[in-house]
């Protein structure tokens, strides 16, 4: 603690959301699995949720293109004119919604700063946002930047991981100003059906909540299932700020290019603060990002989500198969969120062992939230042999506890 200050006011170096953001579980343990994988050379990692797909070639070229031709100078704040035009073309083409490219869209660097933005636009100190648990851990750090405090609402295995409106109703507050909303869903591989997205939508209105719409992984999505955003049900548009990302569908991680399409007034609020952050998106990627948003791109997409059900399959079977292991059958994302129960370890133990034991690498489910105890989540993002290879391992584990 530094020396009192005037009026014997004591301040710390750190300020309060310094002191207040938490690590990543997910980041945590890629660390501590970086530092074995040195030391042993056969590690499988089943913990960072990034395709192992390269990035299409169609938009490497339009990026170096771009480079080639001197696009890197300064972007307007808000994002080059041609790519917002090329974002409001996608959604009304996919989503079957129409959003005014100069005052309904912003291109940000990432999908995580597009909800840091969306948080800083929507919630004053003290204001309150619905967070589902078990989350993607960064979502409840989101509120805490701007002073604004996560409630946390289970996502329970037996409702499919999908909001229960009893919880929802028994969360609000006069406080309550906006709800995360996240599907397909990480950690759980959870898709919302459209009857439960009506009945969610029907909530937001009757309490006046601003719903935050992380739909990132919107393009994975697995048995002939359809996506259901809530910018398409009537009534929704004008309380919802979607937020999107090149990264899954395009794998396209390293890019870091992102959108957020809403409201006017709310991408404008979100603007100013983008402008007083970071000023503008790499200027050369944003070109990329609007050959990518090309149609030209939609087999290279199915391709790569056909490969991740085919991955998905592996790992359902395999977990199911072991005995004391269960998972419910991912509908979407590249996760699957593991029931670890029966084995009477802690979602942590069971991680560390299985990382040190058999160099295997999961994230605790307790990484996600209190509710995420008792289960580890498992990114197929990997190959086949992989996949193959680290369930023969928890196998292995899980026989010799």
């Amino acid at each position: 603690m530094a020396e009192a200050g005037e009026g014997g006011k004591h301040m710390g170096r750190i300020s309060e959301e310094g002191r207040s953001l938490e690590r990543s579980a997910i980041r945590l343990f890629l660390e501590e699995q970086t530092r074995i994988a040195g030391t042993c050379g056969d590690m499988i990692s089943f913990t960072v949720g990034e395709p192992d797909f390269p990035t299409p070639p169609n938009i490497v070229e339009a990026g170096m293109r771009a480079l080639k031709t001197g696009k890197t100078k300064y972007a307007p704040n808000a994002g080059i004119p041609e790519l917002k035009r090329a974002v409001s073309e996608y959604l009304k083409r996919d989503y079957g919604v129409y959003y005014d490219s100069q005052t309904q869209i912003l291109i940000t660097p990432s999908g995580m700063d597009t909800l840091r933005l969306a948080a800083a636009a929507v919630l004053d100190r003290e204001d309150e946002m619905i967070v589902s648990d078990p989350c993607w851990s960064n979502h409840p750090n989101h509120p805490k930047m701007v002073h604004g405090r996560p409630v946390f609402v289970p996502l329970r295995e037996e409702n499919s991981f999908v909001y229960a409106m009893e919880d929802l109703e028994a969360a609000v507050t006069d406080r309550t100003k906006a709800i995360l909303l996240n599907y397909p869903n990480n950690p759980t591989g959870a898709v919302l059906g459209y009857e439960d997205l009506m009945e969610f939508c029907d909530f937001c209105k009757r309490h006046d909540l601003i719903v935050i719409s992380d739909e990132v992984y919107h393009d994975i999505i697995f048995d002939g299932l359809k996506f259901y955003s809530p910018t398409m049900i009537e009534g929704m548009k004008e309380r919802v700020i979607l937020c999107q990302s090149f990264s899954k569908s395009f794998s396209m991680t390293g890019w870091r290019l992102a959108y957020a399409a809403g409201p006017a007034d709310l991408i404008d609020a979100m603007g100013r603060i983008n402008e007083n952050s970071i000023s503008c998106v790499n200027t050369f990627v944003q070109w990329a990002g609007i050959e990518a948003l090309n149609s030209r791109t939609k087999k290279y997409v199915e391709s790569m989500v056909s490969e991740f059900q085919k991955r998905r399959d592996l790992v359902y079977q395999g977990i199911n198969g072991t005995g004391r292991l269960r998972c419910a059958k991912p509908r979407g994302a590249f996760y699957a969120f593991v029931n670890i129960r029966d084995t009477g370890l802690s979602s942590e133990e069971f991680a560390q062992r299985l990382l040190k034991e058999k160099h295997v690498g999961v994230v605790p489910g307790s990484g996600f939230g209190m509710s995420g105890e008792g289960y580890i989540r498992i990114s197929y993002a990997t190959s086949a042999e992989d996949i193959h290879e680290g369930l023969r391992r928890i196998r292995e584990f899980v026989d010799r506890l």
